[in-house]
């Protein structure tokens, strides 16, 4: 999954100049070193950031509910429409504003 999500990032923004994997790094820092951003900070953020939104395999509001109206067989349009409702709770929608405002008050502690 980094190999395809570095390439259309490095494909749409780096006139697809590819950077191969690095078999030394985890899962996380390999994202960040193929999308060429290998720096320290960048590699961690990208771990934190991946930790962070790990729970969307189904256990937030907005996946679960897309997963739930889903297996009713519903419209694929229905069940994604239901999962971005969700999104408009203060419950989940503010926590990514949250952790928006967390990342870019980092960003601007340590520059």
């Amino acid at each position: 999954l980094p190999a395809v999500a570095s390439l259309i990032y490095r494909r749409t923004y780096h006139n697809n100049q590819v950077i191969e994997m690095d078999p030394k790094l985890d899962w996380a820092a390999n994202l960040s070193h193929m999308m060429g951003h290998s720096s320290t900070g960048a590699m961690e953020l990208m771990r934190l950031y991946q930790t962070i939104h790990s729970d969307h395999e189904g256990g937030n509001v907005s996946a679960h509910t897309t997963h739930l109206v889903g297996s009713a067989l519903s419209d694929p349009y229905l069940s994604f429409a239901a999962g971005m409702t969700g999104l408009a709770g203060p419950l989940h929608g503010l926590a990514n504003q949250e952790v928006l405002l967390w990342i870019n008050g980092v960003k601007k502690e340590l520059g």
